[in-house]
Protein backbone atom coordinates (compact mmCIF):
# COMPACT_ATOMS: atom_id res chain seq x y z
CA UNK A 1 0.00 0.00 0.00
CA UNK A 2 1.36 3.16 -0.64
CA UNK A 3 2.06 5.58 2.02
CA UNK A 4 -0.12 8.40 1.11
CA UNK A 5 -3.40 6.09 0.77
CA UNK A 6 -1.80 4.26 4.40
CA UNK A 7 -2.02 7.85 5.93
CA UNK A 8 -5.48 8.87 4.94
CA UNK A 9 -6.68 5.43 6.38
CA UNK A 10 -5.04 5.54 9.49
CA UNK A 11 -6.35 9.38 10.08
CA UNK A 12 -9.87 9.17 8.75
CA UNK A 13 -10.58 5.87 9.61
CA UNK A 14 -13.81 6.50 12.20
CA UNK A 15 -13.25 2.73 13.53
CA UNK A 16 -9.62 4.66 14.85
CA UNK A 17 -9.87 7.94 14.92
CA UNK A 18 -12.34 11.22 15.05
CA UNK A 19 -10.68 14.06 12.48
CA UNK A 20 -12.46 16.35 14.28
CA UNK A 21 -9.75 17.00 17.41
CA UNK A 22 -6.45 18.47 17.51
CA UNK A 23 -5.56 16.17 19.70
CA UNK A 24 -6.25 13.40 17.39
CA UNK A 25 -2.58 13.01 16.20
CA UNK A 26 -1.87 11.17 19.33
CA UNK A 27 -2.69 8.57 16.79
CA UNK A 28 -0.59 9.11 13.28
CA UNK A 29 1.85 6.81 12.56
CA UNK A 30 4.28 8.90 10.99
CA UNK A 31 6.37 7.66 7.95
CA UNK A 32 9.38 7.13 10.74
CA UNK A 33 7.55 5.19 12.49
CA UNK A 34 6.10 3.75 9.07
CA UNK A 35 9.05 2.41 7.64
CA UNK A 36 10.12 0.27 10.76
CA UNK A 37 10.32 -3.36 10.41
CA UNK A 38 9.10 -3.76 14.29
CA UNK A 39 5.99 -1.42 14.47
CA UNK A 40 5.43 -0.22 18.35
CA UNK A 41 1.31 -0.14 19.90
CA UNK A 42 0.55 0.52 23.03
CA UNK A 43 -3.06 1.92 25.01
CA UNK A 44 -4.01 5.46 25.68
CA UNK A 45 -2.82 4.83 29.35
CA UNK A 46 0.75 5.24 28.69
CA UNK A 47 0.76 8.99 29.08
CA UNK A 48 3.62 9.44 26.86
CA UNK A 49 3.96 13.24 25.13
CA UNK A 50 1.76 13.39 22.18
CA UNK A 51 5.86 14.89 20.76
CA UNK A 52 7.27 11.82 21.60
CA UNK A 53 4.27 9.53 20.15
CA UNK A 54 4.95 11.36 16.84
CA UNK A 55 8.58 10.96 16.92
CA UNK A 56 8.57 7.78 17.78
CA UNK A 57 5.83 6.85 15.61
CA UNK A 58 3.94 4.57 18.12
CA UNK A 59 0.56 3.44 17.71
CA UNK A 60 -1.82 4.12 20.72
CA UNK A 61 -5.17 2.46 20.66
CA UNK A 62 -7.21 4.28 23.15
CA UNK A 63 -9.59 3.26 25.89
CA UNK A 64 -13.29 3.56 26.16
CA UNK A 65 -14.76 5.90 28.95
CA UNK A 66 -18.64 6.52 29.68
CA UNK A 67 -18.75 9.84 31.35
CA UNK A 68 -22.74 10.93 32.23
CA UNK A 69 -24.77 10.26 29.12
CA UNK A 70 -21.87 10.25 26.60
CA UNK A 71 -19.35 7.64 25.23
CA UNK A 72 -15.98 8.80 24.93
CA UNK A 73 -12.43 7.40 23.18
CA UNK A 74 -9.94 8.58 25.78
CA UNK A 75 -7.01 11.45 24.33
CA UNK A 76 -9.15 11.20 20.89
CA UNK A 77 -12.74 12.96 22.03
CA UNK A 78 -11.90 13.64 25.60
CA UNK A 79 -8.95 15.62 26.63
CA UNK A 80 -7.25 15.70 29.99
CA UNK A 81 -8.75 19.09 31.09
CA UNK A 82 -12.34 18.14 29.73
CA UNK A 83 -12.00 15.47 31.86
CA UNK A 84 -10.81 16.94 35.12
CA UNK A 85 -13.08 19.76 34.47
CA UNK A 86 -16.51 17.71 34.36
CA UNK A 87 -15.85 15.26 36.96
CA UNK A 88 -16.91 17.13 40.36
CA UNK A 89 -20.08 17.99 39.05
CA UNK A 90 -21.01 14.22 37.85
CA UNK A 91 -23.72 12.92 39.35
CA UNK A 92 -22.45 9.17 38.60
CA UNK A 93 -18.89 7.85 38.56
CA UNK A 94 -17.14 7.21 35.14
CA UNK A 95 -16.73 4.06 33.77
CA UNK A 96 -14.19 2.27 31.62
CA UNK A 97 -13.42 -0.43 29.37
CA UNK A 98 -11.11 -2.01 27.06
CA UNK A 99 -11.31 -2.17 22.97
CA UNK A 100 -12.47 -5.12 21.90
CA UNK A 101 -10.41 -7.85 20.31
CA UNK A 102 -11.42 -6.51 16.73
CA UNK A 103 -10.21 -2.95 17.42
CA UNK A 104 -6.98 -4.40 18.48
CA UNK A 105 -7.19 -6.31 15.09
CA UNK A 106 -7.56 -2.99 12.99
CA UNK A 107 -5.04 -1.82 14.34
CA UNK A 108 -2.32 -4.72 13.52
CA UNK A 109 -3.13 -5.46 10.09
CA UNK A 110 -2.89 -1.83 9.34
CA UNK A 111 0.10 -1.90 10.70
CA UNK A 112 0.91 -5.40 8.46
CA UNK A 113 -0.36 -3.75 5.31
CA UNK A 114 1.82 -0.85 5.78
CA UNK A 115 4.69 -2.54 5.56
CA UNK A 116 5.52 -3.60 9.13
CA UNK A 117 7.03 -7.52 9.79
CA UNK A 118 6.53 -7.54 13.46
CA UNK A 119 3.91 -5.64 16.04
CA UNK A 120 5.35 -5.47 19.70
CA UNK A 121 2.08 -4.47 21.74
CA UNK A 122 2.56 -3.34 25.05
CA UNK A 123 -0.45 -2.53 27.67
CA UNK A 124 -1.52 -1.50 31.05
CA UNK A 125 -0.61 -4.30 33.80
CA UNK A 126 -2.90 -7.82 33.88
CA UNK A 127 -3.46 -6.48 37.44
CA UNK A 128 -5.03 -4.08 36.82
CA UNK A 129 -6.86 -3.69 33.47
CA UNK A 130 -8.39 -6.50 30.82
CA UNK A 131 -7.04 -4.87 28.18
CA UNK A 132 -3.93 -6.71 27.72
CA UNK A 133 -5.79 -10.06 27.95
CA UNK A 134 -7.83 -8.55 24.92
CA UNK A 135 -4.64 -7.68 23.31
CA UNK A 136 -3.44 -11.07 23.56
CA UNK A 137 -6.31 -12.93 22.33
CA UNK A 138 -6.51 -10.72 18.64
CA UNK A 139 -2.82 -11.84 18.67
CA UNK A 140 -3.42 -15.26 18.60
CA UNK A 141 -6.74 -14.65 15.94
CA UNK A 142 -3.89 -13.17 13.55
CA UNK A 143 -2.21 -16.91 12.68
CA UNK A 144 -0.18 -15.56 9.57
CA UNK A 145 0.76 -12.35 11.77
CA UNK A 146 3.65 -11.91 13.96
CA UNK A 147 2.30 -10.29 17.06
CA UNK A 148 3.80 -9.98 20.46
CA UNK A 149 1.74 -8.70 23.26
CA UNK A 150 3.84 -7.63 26.50
CA UNK A 151 2.37 -7.14 30.05
CA UNK A 152 4.06 -4.28 31.09
CA UNK A 153 3.72 -4.53 34.63
CA UNK A 154 2.86 -0.87 35.21
CA UNK A 155 0.53 1.93 34.80
CA UNK A 156 0.86 5.50 33.43
CA UNK A 157 4.66 6.85 32.80
CA UNK A 158 5.33 3.60 34.08
CA UNK A 159 4.25 1.98 30.89
CA UNK A 160 5.51 4.88 29.09
CA UNK A 161 8.97 4.45 29.66
CA UNK A 162 8.93 1.43 28.56
CA UNK A 163 7.14 2.02 25.06
CA UNK A 164 9.29 5.06 24.86
CA UNK A 165 12.26 2.30 25.21
CA UNK A 166 10.74 -0.20 22.60
CA UNK A 167 10.20 2.42 20.23
CA UNK A 168 13.79 3.81 20.04
CA UNK A 169 15.21 1.05 19.98
CA UNK A 170 12.63 -0.29 17.20
CA UNK A 171 13.62 3.04 15.30
CA UNK A 172 16.89 1.72 15.35
CA UNK A 173 16.63 -1.76 13.36
CA UNK A 174 16.27 -4.32 17.09
CA UNK A 175 14.57 -6.85 16.28
CA UNK A 176 12.24 -7.89 18.89
CA UNK A 177 13.55 -10.36 20.49
CA UNK A 178 16.55 -7.44 21.67
CA UNK A 179 14.23 -5.43 22.59
CA UNK A 180 12.51 -7.63 25.10
CA UNK A 181 15.53 -8.42 26.91
CA UNK A 182 16.01 -4.46 27.44
CA UNK A 183 12.46 -4.36 27.82
CA UNK A 184 12.56 -6.72 30.66
CA UNK A 185 15.50 -5.93 32.78
CA UNK A 186 14.05 -1.73 33.01
CA UNK A 187 10.75 -3.55 34.02
CA UNK A 188 12.99 -4.50 37.32
CA UNK A 189 13.77 -0.87 37.57
CA UNK A 190 10.89 1.11 36.93
CA UNK A 191 8.34 1.88 39.41
CA UNK A 192 5.38 4.25 40.14
CA UNK A 193 4.39 5.21 43.62
CA UNK A 194 0.74 7.96 44.16
CA UNK A 195 -1.16 9.52 47.29
CA UNK A 196 -4.54 9.55 46.22
CA UNK A 197 -7.19 11.87 48.02
CA UNK A 198 -10.07 9.99 48.74
CA UNK A 199 -10.80 5.95 48.11
CA UNK A 200 -13.97 6.39 46.65
CA UNK A 201 -12.99 6.33 43.27
CA UNK A 202 -11.24 2.48 43.77
CA UNK A 203 -14.63 2.07 45.96
CA UNK A 204 -16.76 2.51 42.58
CA UNK A 205 -14.38 1.37 40.48
CA UNK A 206 -13.95 -2.53 42.07
CA UNK A 207 -10.41 -1.69 43.13
CA UNK A 208 -11.48 -1.85 46.69
CA UNK A 209 -13.66 -3.12 48.98
CA UNK A 210 -16.45 -1.09 49.55
CA UNK A 211 -16.44 -1.85 53.79
CA UNK A 212 -12.66 -1.04 53.49
CA UNK A 213 -13.29 2.38 51.63
CA UNK A 214 -16.17 3.73 54.18
CA UNK A 215 -13.89 3.03 56.81
CA UNK A 216 -11.26 5.01 54.87
CA UNK A 217 -13.11 7.47 54.18
CA UNK A 218 -15.00 8.30 57.46
CA UNK A 219 -11.07 8.07 59.34
CA UNK A 220 -10.23 10.80 57.07
CA UNK A 221 -7.32 8.06 55.54
CA UNK A 222 -4.88 9.07 52.43
CA UNK A 223 -3.98 5.87 51.03
CA UNK A 224 -0.69 5.00 48.73
CA UNK A 225 -0.33 3.38 45.73
CA UNK A 226 2.86 1.86 45.01
CA UNK A 227 3.11 -0.58 41.66
CA UNK A 228 6.56 -2.85 40.43
CA UNK A 229 6.73 -5.57 38.25
CA UNK A 230 2.78 -5.92 37.80
CA UNK A 231 2.42 -6.18 41.68
CA UNK A 232 0.62 -3.09 43.30
CA UNK A 233 -0.28 -2.38 46.95
CA UNK A 234 -2.39 0.31 48.95
CA UNK A 235 -0.83 1.71 52.24
CA UNK A 236 -2.97 4.57 54.47
CA UNK A 237 -1.70 7.23 56.53
CA UNK A 238 -4.01 9.78 57.87
CA UNK A 239 -2.89 13.51 56.19
CA UNK A 240 -1.67 14.85 53.40
CA UNK A 241 1.75 15.76 54.79
CA UNK A 242 2.78 12.32 55.75
CA UNK A 243 1.43 10.88 52.20
CA UNK A 244 3.74 13.44 50.83
CA UNK A 245 7.08 12.30 53.37
CA UNK A 246 6.51 8.53 52.40
CA UNK A 247 6.08 9.39 48.47
CA UNK A 248 10.12 11.63 49.12
CA UNK A 249 10.93 8.48 51.20
CA UNK A 250 10.34 6.19 48.35
CA UNK A 251 11.54 8.61 45.95
CA UNK A 252 15.16 8.68 48.03
CA UNK A 253 15.04 5.22 48.22
CA UNK A 254 15.47 4.17 44.31
CA UNK A 255 17.46 6.94 43.61
CA UNK A 256 19.67 7.93 41.23
CA UNK A 257 16.95 7.91 38.25
CA UNK A 258 17.46 7.46 34.43
CA UNK A 259 13.66 8.43 34.09
CA UNK A 260 11.73 11.00 36.24
CA UNK A 261 8.40 12.39 36.25
CA UNK A 262 5.26 13.52 38.21
CA UNK A 263 2.07 12.50 37.96
CA UNK A 264 -0.95 14.25 39.01
CA UNK A 265 -4.87 14.28 38.34
CA UNK A 266 -6.39 17.64 37.72
CA UNK A 267 -4.19 19.68 40.84
CA UNK A 268 -1.31 20.72 38.67
CA UNK A 269 -0.90 23.54 41.50
CA UNK A 270 0.64 21.04 43.56
CA UNK A 271 2.55 18.95 41.14
CA UNK A 272 4.51 22.27 40.71
CA UNK A 273 5.36 22.13 45.22
CA UNK A 274 6.04 18.66 44.59
CA UNK A 275 8.17 19.49 41.47
CA UNK A 276 10.39 22.56 43.56
CA UNK A 277 10.94 19.15 46.77
CA UNK A 278 12.80 16.75 44.33
CA UNK A 279 15.13 19.30 42.53
CA UNK A 280 18.06 17.49 43.95
CA UNK A 281 16.97 14.17 42.06
CA UNK A 282 17.10 15.48 38.50
CA UNK A 283 19.41 18.37 38.36
CA UNK A 284 19.67 18.41 34.54
CA UNK A 285 16.09 19.82 33.88
CA UNK A 286 12.98 20.73 35.31
CA UNK A 287 11.23 17.10 36.62
CA UNK A 288 8.20 16.14 33.74
CA UNK A 289 5.22 16.90 35.11
CA UNK A 290 2.00 14.71 33.53
CA UNK A 291 -1.54 14.87 34.06
CA UNK A 292 -2.71 11.45 34.01
CA UNK A 293 -5.11 10.33 31.38
CA UNK A 294 -9.07 10.07 32.00
CA UNK A 295 -8.90 6.23 31.53
CA UNK A 296 -6.47 6.43 34.60
CA UNK A 297 -7.97 9.22 36.36
CA UNK A 298 -11.71 7.29 36.39
CA UNK A 299 -9.92 4.82 39.10
CA UNK A 300 -8.03 6.88 41.24
CA UNK A 301 -9.85 10.10 41.17
CA UNK A 302 -8.88 14.13 41.28
CA UNK A 303 -5.83 14.77 43.78
CA UNK A 304 -3.78 11.60 42.63
CA UNK A 305 -0.17 12.79 43.12
CA UNK A 306 2.86 11.00 42.81
CA UNK A 307 6.03 9.81 40.41
CA UNK A 308 6.82 7.47 37.61
CA UNK A 309 10.20 6.61 37.61
CA UNK A 310 13.40 4.37 36.53
CA UNK A 311 16.07 3.48 38.31
CA UNK A 312 19.36 3.51 37.17
CA UNK A 313 21.33 1.50 39.51
CA UNK A 314 19.25 -1.63 38.48
CA UNK A 315 17.86 -1.92 42.02
CA UNK A 316 15.32 -4.37 42.94
CA UNK A 317 14.53 -3.69 46.19
CA UNK A 318 10.84 -4.96 47.66
CA UNK A 319 8.27 -2.82 47.43
CA UNK A 320 6.45 -1.35 50.55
Amino acid sequence: MELGNFLSKIIYSPQILSPNQDNTLLFLLYYNGYKMSVQIVTDSTCDLSLETIRNLGITVIPLNIHLGDTDYLDGVDLSRDDFYDQLPSQKSFPKTAAPSAGVFAKYYNNLFEAGANHVLSIHIAESLSATVNIARIAAQDLKTRSVTVLDSGQLSLGMGFLVERAAQMAKAGHSVEEILVVLKQQMLRTYVFASLKTLEYLKRSGRMNAAVAQIGEILKIKPLLFMNQGKSSISKVRTQKTATEQLLAWLDQYAHYEKLAILHAGIADEAEILRDLVKTYWTTSPVEITQITPALGSHLGIGALGFACVSKDGSTKESL
